[in-house]
């Protein structure tokens, strides 16, 4: 069942679910953010609009940088400004920053520690036509490896502009990930957030698998959990919002309960979250896991859901890992 301290939106599994790009989130906690601090500052890379930085950009002309299609530099410039006193965001396409300018964040923005946020846009196969060049499915991996980094990856529209708020509050560089399309609206106002504090989103009263998920596949998750407790298979599932800092508590919590995992995660299943979980529990506790995600390839053009579905990524997909978890740990 739904974790009633979650305070999740009660239609969740209703046909007319809202549906609202993650990165709407972005544009709306950036207004916030900046109402309420004079120096954050916004750059951009030729992406307002898509990036939904436009916002920020009509009320704080003064306060944002239009970079062009220069990458490298976008991420150098906001290093100089981190380092000054001022809070910069800068925002791309996540194929661009942080896949075109990863040296420049790694050596002028992490390794001096400087308080910058990077927004990565059009994350995961779901950005859908636009194909594998634009398909961001490594960026999780080449984030969460640099020091210093932070690496958030919210689960809708409402948790991206909790995110996007507490980034700015949190010093040194934090890496927040978008999906492009419009996904489900699962969380609320009141859904408690906190950077590097997972949330179980579902605890059936025996659960025999964690459901470990990021991003817009938490709903995923949340669907294959409500389907697989009608077979009389318990399951909790977490949303992993903050892949660094992990919230190591609640990943031990859960594999103790269930004592199997499957990650989920739109991203490479190498070096991304289910990764990191891995780490710590080949560590700490190991259990039977599987890993839900793209299998060492490349995407293609096509409709958003009909790649997920192609890559492994879909409901049925994520209960047939939830079953083979469980048939192993026995």
């Amino acid at each position: 069942m739904l974790n009633p301290e979650a305070k999740l939106n009660p239609k969740i599994f209703d046909a007319d679910l809202e549906q609202k790009p993650i990165r709407h989130g972005y544009g709306e906690g950036l207004l916030i953010a900046g109402e309420t601090d004079k120096n954050i500052v916004v750059l951009c890379a030729d992406l307002s609009e898509s990036t939904r930085s436009l916002g920020f950009q009509e009320k704080f002309p003064e306060r944002f940088v239009e970079i062009g299609v220069a990458e490298q530099n976008l991420a150098a410039v906001a290093a100089g400004l981190g380092v000054s006193g001022k809070i910069p965001f800068i925002s791309s396409y996540a194929m661009f920053s942080p896949g075109r300018n990863w040296e420049q964040i790694r050596t002028t923005c992490c390794y001096n520690n400087s308080n910058v946020k990077i927004a990565g846009a059009h994350a995961g196969v779901s950005v859908g036509p636009d194909g594998a060049t634009h398909q961001a499915v490594e960026d999780i991996a080449i984030m969460r490896v640099i020091p210093n980094m932070k690496v958030v990856v919210p689960c809708d529209a409402i948790e991206a502009k909790k995110a996007t708020i507490a980034a700015a509050k949190i010093w040194g560089p934090v890496y927040l990930r978008f999906a492009r399309e419009k996904t489900p609206v699962i969380t609320t106002e009141e859904t408690p957030f906190a950077p590097g504090k997972a949330m179980i989103y579902w605890q059936s009263k025996k659960p025999e698998v964690a459901l470990v998920a990021c991003g817009q596949l938490v709903y995923h998750a949340l669907v294959a959990a409500s389907e697989l407790e009608k077979e009389k298979i318990g399951s909790i599932v977490v949303n992993l919002n903050t892949i660094k800092p992990l919230d190591e508590s609640v990943i031990h919590e859960v594999a103790k309960k269930c004592g199997a995992v499957v990650a989920v995660e739109e991203h490479q299943i190498h070096g991304g979250m289910g990764s990191a979980v891995a780490e710590f529990l080949a560590s700490k506790f190991p259990v039977p896991m599987e890993f839900i995600g793209m299998r060492d390839t490349f995407g293609e053009s096509g409709e958003p859901n009909e790649l997920l579905i192609k890559y492994g990524m879909s409901v049925g997909h994520i209960k047939s890992s939830a079953k083979k978890a469980i048939k192993r740990k026995h």
